[in-house]
């Protein structure tokens, strides 16, 4: 049986509630991600940022912006103004049927994953679908190999 710490991402990029979204922004390009987790200072998730929170904020707040307006702004508005929070988080013990329950419930698109409350994971719903690939290529040889000895 597969569990959430076999899938999930360890060790995942997060930022501070009071880093700018353009921050989180830059982040997210850097490193061709869509959630990032935001954390306190003793690595507790407090909540969760995604591209379309940035993309909202930029979209609400600055619109019809120039560029380089877009960019101040976003500079100033801070992680914690557009973060979901309080953020649904797993635990790396918990199984991997409860986290797909918890993403499909929430429709997040990524959970902390946590051991004692600390963040050590994110699981994505990207994760899943890696997930479900893999067994239908399993189902799919398995229909071959029995079609074989038919």
């Amino acid at each position: 049986m597969m569990t959430i710490e076999e899938i999930m991402t360890t060790d995942p990029y997060t930022i501070g509630p009071t880093d700018s979204v353009y921050n989180a922004r830059l982040l997210m390009q850097k490193h061709d991600v869509r959630h990032i987790p935001v954390v306190d200072k003793n690595d507790i998730p407090v909540g969760v940022i995604t591209f379309s929170d940035v993309l909202a904020a930029s979209e609400s707040s600055l619109h019809e912006q120039s560029e380089d307006s877009r960019t101040a702004l976003e500079q100033e508005h801070r992680v914690r103004e557009v973060m979901t929070a309080p953020v649904a988080m797993v635990d790396e013990s918990d199984s991997l049927r409860s986290a797909a329950l918890h993403l499909l419930d929430t429709k997040h698109g990524c959970l902390p994953v946590t051991r004692e409350g600390s963040l050590v994971g994110i699981i994505t719903d990207s994760d899943f679908v890696d997930v479900a690939v893999n067994l239908m290529e399993i189902m799919e040889q398995q229909t071959l190999d029995t079609d074989t000895f038919d």
